[in-house]
């Protein structure tokens, strides 16, 4: 069966409008964990420091004679530590042109741009934050500072790899980085290892990051090895999202922008990233160089471990 004969029908016509939603849909993901879940503070110097402080170990033979003249007990000093403020920004820039006709699903070009590339550093922040495997950096007129990430400041308590090279860095500074090893798998016992660890040296972790397949892992262990069915709701339910050990509760967060191979325990108001004065996710107009306008999207931090001995990771975990 065919059209009837002479019918002006829409493949003819060249004057029909368009139609085009007032919708944009994206997808990629903007979450950042670690960065929502850390404390910010303020930078006035490029090289950010802080200091930490332990107490004498415990001593089991302090028993003392009546009445008598004591001795000064050694006094321990401080700690003192510090880590880069690095740079990081993105650049919007829309023609004149683009700019001057009409748009579907944005009013302003340049200011639906500018947000784009917001978002889009958030995402590199949390990656270089805790997905990479990146010590400091001082830098100089050709080479751009770096800040320490987490993996370069978790050194006392870990469990890894046995093969390959596996080490963690040479010292709790953020100087160094990790040495990956030969992966194996991640278990209940390897984690309960780096808890009772943490908590040996006084930390009190609440929250687990995660990539993907070592989530799914998670939902494994002890207590919740198989799937319940929750017959009232007709739900199954079949994560784990928060995890009671010997030493407290955990919350389970999946992470996209961390390492696949990295699962880290962490207490994290241990951490904080700290902005250099006025320069948190700032938005900076660029001088008009031709027909068109250019907004500068940047953030200037470093981030700060308060006292790592509050934190470690299971380390070399498979990811397949």
């Amino acid at each position: 069966m065919t059209t009837p004969a002479s019918t002006f029908v829409t493949y003819q016509a060249v004057g029909n409008r368009e139609d085009l939603s007032d919708m944009i849909y994206r997808i990629d993901p903007v979450d950042t964990p670690f960065m929502s879940g850390v404390d910010k503070e303020k930078a006035t110097a490029i090289n950010h420091e802080w200091q930490t402080q332990a107490l004498a170990a415990p001593d089991n033979t302090n028993a003392q004679l009546e009445g008598d003249d004591p001795n000064t007990n050694a006094t321990t000093p401080t700690v003192r530590l510090g880590n880069q403020c690095q740079i990081s920004y993105k650049v919007a820039r829309v023609s004149g042109t683009q700019q001057a006709v009409d748009h579907a699903g944005r009013d302003n070009e340049l200011a639906y741009q500018e947000m784009l590339k917001g978002l889009e550093l958030k995402r590199d922040l949390e990656m270089i934050l805790c997905g990479t495997n990146q010590s400091k950096v001082v830098g100089n007129t050709t080479t751009p500072r770096k800040t320490a990430s987490v993996l370069s400041w978790i050194f006392s308590n870990t469990s890894k790899g046995s093969a390959g090279g596996a080490a963690d860095p040479t010292a709790a500074d953020g100087t160094s980085t990790r040495t990956d090893g030969t992966q194996i798998a991640f278990t209940e016992a390897r984690l309960k290892t780096v808890l009772s660890s943490i908590w040996t040296n006084g930390g009190k972790p609440g929250t687990v990051l995660t990539g993907a397949f070592n989530k799914q892992v998670f939902s494994t262990f002890t207590g919740r090895s198989t799937a319940i069915e929750e017959a009232k709701s007709k739900k199954i339910v079949a994560s784990v999202d928060a995890y009671e050990s010997d030493f407290g509760k955990l919350k389970v967060v999946a992470s996209r922008f961390q390492r696949p191979r990295d699962v880290l325990v962490l207490e994290m108001d241990k951490w904080s990233v700290a902005y250099l004065n006025g320069r948190n996710m700032i938005s900076i107009p660029l001088a008009k160089t031709g027909d068109s306008d250019r907004r500068q999207i940047l953030a200037e931090y470093a981030l700060v471990a308060r006292n790592e001995k509050a934190s470690g990771g299971v380390f070399d975990n498979t990811t397949s």
